[in-house]
């Protein structure tokens, strides 16, 4: 009987018992959980099977041995198949907008958990002081605990941009998960999943037994599918959606892998596919960007812009692996949380000096957060956008920079709220590329010559566009720095043809006042 596809459940049980799709992932589990003591930390990006990952955890320790009959580690003899008693937390759904709010939230999920057990904990409406009790009276009354929390950053990404409160959530989750390192004589097993890793909580300070696994290459497939895993589990239909896209089998394939493969955890170079994008391309048919319609990351843009963040080094990006373990609310890195967040992945690593180049991982993030980034800085009408991409694709092909200047950048310049219009050049060339990115056009930026570094470079099949920014100032001027450095020298031997532009912008209205090009002849 075929299995039915599965886009919406994240309950393992309910997964099972009703026949839907399951990618076997138990033999990553069995490592985990045939250790007598494990504590183990996992970071990975929203909606990429943490939460079934957890929900996994529950059905295994809660003995339900049939549940996992045909996966991996059904026949496992090393491994006891006992019910223990579990403390689930899930942040993910839990209200946190201030400190207090948490605490309550909180206190009420422990008195249901105490409510069902038929125990009794404390009255103190102290979360810390209720989990702790919960963890003794349950070992108490039926032996060594197992706790599972899901999301644990989530009340701190939630308020990452409200310093005040975010440093009283801090404090607050600091005490409460210190609680996981006092109490471990009577765990049997704790596992912990969120988006990032803050060293300032107790999780990866006090509480240093934990295992991160994040970036283990023995884990790395532990969430997410790979292409063995799709092509095995979806065989029926990937044939189906190559016929319904009028496509191959192996262009199908080929357009998978570049629409949503492509997002990697570790040193070792095996790529994963976000299984929520995967499944519902499965499922629809279509090629859509399935990952970013279930969440906006505006928390993400609104930190990027606060912190001035060039955005136009997203490709390409060099990091020291020290920079992926951990940070601080005081001094977050934007590099480590693209990356937790999935924004951004790994795409190179070099040994020698220990070095990881990231980038967009594929083609859904990519587009989808250019858009996101354009909508954030730029507030065009989506219903505009293909009449301008038509315009802006026409005037380069055509080298008509009237019609980019006057139908297209104009449009997206004079939208820009005036409190945004920072007075520096450095944004107005932000703009510039994720305009120039989101319409689909090859662009640039920061172009290193042997005298400097381009502004813009933008290629079409039949021209060379060389961009230099001012700010009040002349368009004159930029032309003269294009010429007077040679920008244009590693372009000379190419076929197409080489169009220098200069572009100023007047920083009292944010807009574009004067543009002028020149054609170089070779």
């Amino acid at each position: 009987m075929r299995k039915e596809l599965n886009t919406s459940k994240y309950n393992f049980k309910s997964i099972i018992e009703k026949n839907c799709m399951y990618v076997d992932k138990t033999e990553n589990l069995y490592r985990l959980v045939s250790k007598s003591d494990g504590q183990f930390f996992l970071s990975r990006p929203r909606r990429f099977g943490k939460s079934l990952t957890l929900s996994t955890l529950e059905s295994f320790f809660s003995g339900n041995k049939e549940l996992f009959k045909g996966l991996y580690i059904y026949d496992k003899n090393d491994i006891e198949w006992r019910k223990y008693s579990i403390i689930k937390l899930a942040f993910n759904g839990m209200s946190s907008s201030t400190e207090e709010e948490l605490n309550i939230n909180l206190c009420r999920t422990l008195d249901k958990f105490a409510k069902r057990a038929d125990i009794e904990i404390v009255k103190d409406e102290i979360a810390s002081l209720k989990f702790k009790d919960l963890i003794e009276e349950l070992a108490y009354k039926n032996g060594q605990v197992v706790i599972l929390i899901d999301e644990y950053d989530k009340p701190i990404l939630d308020n990452i941009l409200n310093t005040d409160e975010v440093y009283k959530i801090r404090t607050f989750l600091k005490k409460f998960y210190g609680i996981i390192k006092a109490m471990e004589e009577h765990l049997r097993f704790t596992f912990i999943t969120g988006v990032s890793k803050f060293t300032q909580v107790s999780v990866f300070s006090d509480l240093n037994n934990l295992d991160d696994i994040t970036m283990d290459q023995r884990y790395s497939t532990i969430c997410g599918f790979t292409q063995e895993e799709c092509e095995k589990y979806f065989a029926e239909w990937i044939d189906e959606n190559a016929i319904k896209n009028n496509m191959s089998k192996f262009d199908y394939l080929n357009k998978l892998r570049i629409m949503y493969n492509g997002i990697r955890f570790s040193k070792k170079a095996i790529t994963l596919y976000n299984p929520v994008s995967f499944t519902k391309t499965m499922d629809q048919g279509n090629f859509d960007y399935y990952w970013f319609a279930t969440g906006t990351p505006t928390f993400l843009l609104r930190l990027l812009k606060k912190m001035n963040y060039d955005i136009t080094t997203f490709e390409g990006l060099k990091l020291k692996a020290s920079m992926f373990s951990s940070y601080e609310i005081e001094n977050i890195s934007a590099e480590a949380l693209l990356y937790q967040t999935g924004y951004l992945t790994i795409k190179d690593y070099n040994e020698s000096n220990d070095v990881y180049m990231l980038s967009y991982p594929n083609n859904e993030v990519k587009t989808a957060f250019i858009e996101y980034l354009t909508a954030y800085f730029t507030p065009v009408e989506n219903n505009q956008i293909p009449t301008l991409l038509d315009y802006l694709v026409e005037g380069l092909t055509e080298n008509d920079l009237e019609k980019v200047f006057n139908k297209v950048l104009k449009v997206f310049y004079a939208k820009i709220e005036y409190d945004i219009k920072l007075k520096h050049e450095k944004y107005y060339q932000t703009i510039f590329y994720i305009i120039f990115m989101m319409l689909g056009v090859r662009v640039k930026t920061e172009v290193k010559t042997n005298d400097g570094r381009m502004d813009a470079v933008v290629k079409t099949d039949t021209h060379i566009y060389i961009f230099e920014f001012k700010l009040d100032k002349s368009t004159q001027e930029a032309l003269n720095q294009i010429k007077e450095k040679e920008y244009f020298n590693k372009y000379l031997l190419d076929k197409r043809t080489l169009v220098l532009v200069g572009v100023n912008f007047d920083s009292l209205t944010g807009e574009i006042s004067e543009w002028k090009t020149i054609t170089k002849k070779k």
